[in-house]
């Protein structure tokens, strides 16, 4: 009898939780560092191999860290509802919407008929798009905004082109798209979160240190976006590019199939309207810092613009998608919830999961005790330490908030540099744009999840893509780090 994987993965997932709970003990003077351990080698291990529904193994937390005395119940329960989770539901909402009104369609055949039909033309044309935008706005609200427009063209495309050959392209791009936002979002020092931590950090810890500029950040983390961009593009046309010609469209096809929609109804135009302002909201809400000059975002116009964040706005134009009233035959509002009903709600509890799984990591001090161990390597040389920083912070993010991570290691690694007789930026600053280069997993990164809420993408294909990514950009920023970063 032959196990399936599956089985192996639920059996192997046991077992290593056995052998770590009861027979290892990796910080004596605190149990609750092997007990999480324990706890995160049994759901990645049942994650890896889908031994059991995704969601349901997001729901270990929930049983396994107050019974192991990890986490309160109260306490781990909140973890699974936060900002990330409403700006995902804002979004679908929106995207939902959008396909209800058959707007999607005209979308996609209005952007295909300016990008073109060849597959490769498709695939970099989102791929810049999404970048783009994460340099600017969050890299959730970059990708949520790209998904409802990718899946129109991807239903589009299975009119003219047998389904197996676009269902392999279909996950190629979605995954592009989730890869796009990570690493545009490292080109600024307002692309993402852990990007703003670094120097809050510094500032923290050498108040005389100089303040790291708009300019300098872009300076450096340019030249190890665009790389990853262009490595991105290669592994994912070389992987999911189909083999075969695209046969049967003609290059006016799009354009005949624009003409059939007819006229805009009021609703598409409604629903397109809000599409835009969410969009703009997104973009514009903290504003843009430059050097000698700064563009202050809307936010600013409220008393407390800092209780504003994307999910605000992605919750206000869903109440609005709800709230105004359709023309159509049928009454009722743009919005019900008949056809709200299909969101995704067991990718809403594997975001639960992986923000759970997080918050055990930095309350037990697995997180830190990780960190902590990279002290052999203060007899070496600085970019062999910076090799093995860059492994832990990326591996370390497919499990954890990388915010989180970033913000309890990057006090470790300024320690380890002082006392290896480094400069603490020399592993700082990398290991910021390593928190971002997570990959593999659904719960690694917001944009990750949200391109696997899709259900067009096996989990095995993303950590097999993503591992390539993983490992790729280790060297990367290691090499940009050796030639840039004296």
């Amino acid at each position: 009898m032959v196990l399936k994987r599956g089985t192996i993965g639920f059996i192997a997932g046991i077992i290593l939780f056995i052998i770590v709970y009861f027979f290892t003990d990796p910080d004596p003077d605190n149990p609750a560092v092997g007990k999480t351990l324990a706890v995160a080698l049994l759901i990645a291990t049942w994650w890896v191999t889908e031994a059991i529904p995704l969601a349901i193994t997001a729901l270990i937390p929930i049983v396994l860290f107050p019974a192991l005395g990890i986490l309160g119940g109260k306490d781990v329960t909140s973890a699974y509802i936060n900002h990330i989770i409403f700006v995902y539901l804002g979004g679908f909402i929106m995207a939902l919407a959008m396909e209800k009104w058959n707007l999607h369609r005209r979308i996609a055949l209005k952007i295909m008929m300016y990008i073109g039909v060849g597959p490769g033309k498709i695939l970099f044309g989102f791929m810049l798009a999404t970048a783009f935008l994460s340099m600017w706005i969050s890299n959730t609200a970059a990708t949520m905004m790209m998904i409802p427009i990718i899946l129109s063209v991807i239903s589009q495309l299975e009119i003219s082109i047998p389904e197996k050959s676009v269902s392999k392209y279909a996950t190629g791009v979605l995954l592009a798209i989730a890869y796009s936002a990570s690493v545009g979002g490292i080109t600024t020092l307002v692309g993402s979160p852990t990007n703003l931590v670094y120097p809050q950090v510094m500032q923290t810890l050498f108040p005389d240190a100089e303040v790291i500029s708009f300019a300098q950040w872009m300076g450096f983390a340019a030249p190890i976006s665009i790389t990853m961009f262009g490595v991105v593009f290669l592994v994912i046309y070389l992987f999911f590019l189909p083999r075969e010609k695209w046969t049967g469209i003609a290059p006016d096809h799009f354009s005949l199939e624009y003409k059939k929609l007819g006229k805009a109804s009021y609703e598409e135009k409604v629903v397109l309207v809000l599409f835009v302002i969410m969009a703009t909201l997104w973009t514009f809400r903290l504003g843009i810092q430059f050097d000698k000059f700064s563009i202050p975002g809307w936010s600013s116009l409220f008393k407390n613009p800092e209780y504003i964040n994307d999910s605000t706005v992605a919750i206000f134009m869903a109440i609005l998608l709800f709230s105004i009233p359709s023309k159509s035959k049928t009454g009722g509002q743009l919005m019900d919830w008949a056809t709200a009903k299909k969101l995704p709600w067991d990718i809403v509890l594997l975001f639960g999961g992986g923000f759970a799984l997080a918050k055990g990591f930095q309350i037990s001090g697995l997180a830190l005790w990780m960190g902590e161990q990279l002290s052999w390597t203060g007899s070496v040389g600085p970019y062999i330490i910076l090799l093995t920083i860059l492994t832990l912070m990326i591996f370390l993010t497919e499990l954890t908030s990388n915010v989180a991570s970033i913000q309890m290691l990057l006090p470790v690694f300024a320690a380890l540099a002082i006392s290896s007789g480094n400069d603490p930026v020399l592993f700082m600053f990398p290991a910021t744009l390593a928190s971002s280069m997570a990959f593999m997993l659904p719960t690694a990164t917001p944009p990750n999840a949200i391109v696997f809420g899709t259900h067009k993408i096996q989990i095995k294909t993303m950590v097999r893509t993503g591992l390539i990514l993983n490992v790729v950009s280790i060297f990367v920023i290691l090499l940009v780090t050796r030639v840039l970063g004296v």
